[in-house]
């Protein structure tokens, strides 16, 4: 739930685009990185559930990247969670999902860029490839302009642009449109990032070629994009009249009020909001603010065995019960990158401490742990690692059997299994993990099989799958019972609950769900 309503103006835009591969992802990192070389505290958002943009985001501001997801979360968290992570800043930027309009499939706008802007107010930047295209542009972006008069676009910047005189061409073209050219970016191969099956290579995996990238990026965009422009743009962004979303208060709703639009079958349609006029706006620079919060850090950019940042713990008996903190290890490294920070914040919130391991390098869980979170990553890039690092398998194997509440999602489910293609891992699960070459890709809707370490029985949620990899049985039987039963798109079972372990291929996000992490702590209190 969230708390401390009040009106906030943060200057923001949001990056989009007509599709995917348009070069979202280089202007947004570049744009982060200029402002933030320029004296910025630039709040880095993504909207959707990726969770490797957020890594480049976070490089390039010094600040946590989050993601602003209105599937798993709701549309009306998507405010309040904004400005949580923009607290303290001059400026933020939002990285888009694919195409503007596209969102969760046979939705409508549900989850889609452009709705994340209107619920922001705010200003739109697209970012269209001209690389094979000059009049033709202007009937592009015409296009994306006019299809909902909600969204308001308010520039474009030219990418992949082969010259002077493509340039020129494009310019002219775009003139009958009305909507200003912010910037024209070139061909520039140091700016590209290698991906693999799921994406970029996170920046965990690839620090120092990822600090020259982001930089080069900076550089970029910070050359071909008229930076006051874009700040003026984006100082005309609407007021946000809504809550700061608040974990404590988030985790003390807990079950109680986190939704009963979910339990009726989905969340409430966001209210119509209003464009709002750009207005005039002064040059760039930060304005003066002697007592601005010191900026976050980024997850992944930190050695391991650090803990979360506390809390504020509620007065009362139900804050005294929390004051004495359970540990928490959270598994992080190359391996484990895949985590949104309000995770850790509600498990902090809730009363734990969260300490951060790193399976690859770590040979024993942290001292003093009673629960383990183990989210997404990619295990089967290093699955020759984990398996060696023997010790630490059979802790986490040992920990399972004591009952300690565990819970695993995706990366983390192939970590408990038997073995990940051929190679022995935990052994936590009867089952056998493997690559394959289809990818499972796309939001779902999940409801609790039984009681579990995160959900009663009954419980609704919704859920993101992104993996190519496959494991059997797919579901619990016997000695395990299945996780979820999901309704969306297609009917069947999935994941495991044994004893006081959770594991599943659902990726969820715990701030539309806060009670997750509160019944989570409380078994690591109680088992």
């Amino acid at each position: 739930m969230p708390s401390g309503a009040g009106v906030a103006s943060v200057p923001r835009l949001v990056i989009a685009a007509p599709s995917s591969g348009s070069g979202k992802t280089t202007v947004a990192t570049g744009l982060m990185a200029a402002l933030a070389g320029r004296g910025f505290a630039v709040s880095p958002h993504k909207v959707g559930p990726d969770y490797i943009d957020p890594g480049y985001h976070a490089l390039a501001t010094g600040r946590v990247g989050r993601n602003l997801d209105a599937y798993l979360c709701g549309p009306e968290l998507i405010g309040p969670l904004f400005l949580h992570g923009a607290r303290g800043c001059d400026i933020a930027v939002v990285e888009g999902v694919m195409g503007l309009y596209d969102g969760a499939a046979g939705q409508g706008e549900l989850a889609s860029t452009a709705q994340v802007a209107k619920l922001l107010r705010a200003p739109v930047v697209l970012v269209v490839d001209a690389s094979s295209q000059s009049r033709s542009v202007a009937a592009l972006v015409h296009g994306f302009v006019t299809w909902d008069p909600e969204v308001r676009v308010g520039g474009v910047i030219l990418n992949k642009v082969a010259s002077d005189r493509h340039e020129a061409l494009l310019r002219e073209a775009l003139e009958a449109v009305g909507v200003p050219v912010l910037g024209v970016l070139r061909r520039a191969p140091q700016v590209d990032t290698p991906a693999r099956h799921l994406g970029l290579v996170p920046v965990a995996e690839r620090r120092s070629a990822a600090v020259e990238a982001v930089a080069a990026m900076g550089a970029q965009v910070a050359a071909g994009c008229d930076l006051e422009a874009l700040v003026a743009l984006a100082r005309g962004a609407g007021v946000l009249s809504c809550a700061v979303w608040e974990a404590v208060a988030a985790v003390t709703a807990g079950e109680a009020g986190e939704g009963a639009a979910r339990d009726a079958g989905g969340f409430s349609p966001p209210p119509p909001l209003p464009v709002p006029n750009p207005g005039g706006a002064p040059p760039p620079g930060p304005p003066d603010r002697p007592e601005r919060p010191r900026p976050q850090t980024p997850d992944g950019l930190e050695e391991t065995g650090r803990s979360a940042a506390p809390a504020r713990t509620p007065d009362g008996p139900e804050g005294a019960a929390r004051s004495s903190k359970v540990t928490v290890a959270l598994a992080g490294g190359a391996a484990f990158t895949f985590s949104y920070a309000e995770h850790a914040e509600l498990l902090t919130a809730a009363g734990a401490e969260v300490v951060v391991f790193d399976p690859l390098r770590d040979e024993a869980l942290p001292e003093g742990t009673l629960g383990l979170v183990v989210g997404g990553g990619f295990p089967e890039v290093y699955a020759a690692e984990l398996s060696a690092n023997e010790a630490l398998r059979e802790a986490v194997a040992g920990l399972a059997l004591s009952g300690a509440p565990v819970a695993a999602e995706c990366a983390g489910l192939l970590y408990l299994c038997r073995e990940l293609d051929g190679r022995p891992m935990c052994g936590v699960l009867d089952a056998s993990a493997r690559m394959t070459g289809r990818l499972t890709l796309g939001y779902r809707e999940a409801v609790a099989v039984g009681d579990s370490v995160l959900a009663a029985a009954g419980r609704r949620m919704r859920g993101h799958e992104f993996h190519r990899t496959v494991v059997e049985p797919g579901a619990g039987s016997g000695a395990a019972a299945p996780a979820w039963g999901l309704h969306a798109p297609e009917r069947r079972v999935e994941g495991f609950v044994q004893r006081n372990v959770h594991a599943s291929y659902l990726h969820t996000h715990w701030a539309g769900a806060p009670g997750v992490a509160r019944r989570f702590v409380e078994r690591c209190r109680t088992s």
